[in-house]
């Protein structure tokens, strides 16, 4: 599970995440990354999944999956790296190292894109 103080839980934060942020695509997720100049309090990630991706109980296997991969890449963000990732219908049959490997993938492939904007 994902801890309490890095989770994502206000529109705003979603929106100015995704809005101002870089976004890297992948098959089964696109990940929307920004850097909060005020980030001291550690990344914070949020989750978007849409009725797209399935029923409600797919929806939340797909939730549960995705923080739980989320969370074991939390050593490889910045503190001030705000992430939302959105699951794409494909997220719902995918295996959780197949979710993983897209997630780094599309943090890696972001934070050069972040680079490149300076």
């Amino acid at each position: 599970m994902l801890p309490a103080q890095h989770r994502m839980t206000r529109s705003t934060e979603f929106g100015a995440t995704v809005k101002q942020g870089v976004r890297a695509a992948q098959p089964d997720l696109v990940v929307h990354v920004r850097r909060d100049p005020d980030g001291v309090a550690g990344p914070l990630i949020g989750l978007v999944v849409g009725k797209s991706v399935g029923s409600a109980v797919q929806r939340h296997r797909v939730a549960r999956r995705l923080r739980h991969v989320a969370r074991s890449l939390l050593d490889e963000l910045d503190s001030a790296d705000r992430v939302v990732i959105r699951a794409l219908p494909g997220s719902r049959d995918a295996a959780s190292a197949r979710l993983r490997q897209e997630l780094l993938s599309g943090l890696r492939r972001s934070h050069k894109l972040m680079n490149a904007r300076r």
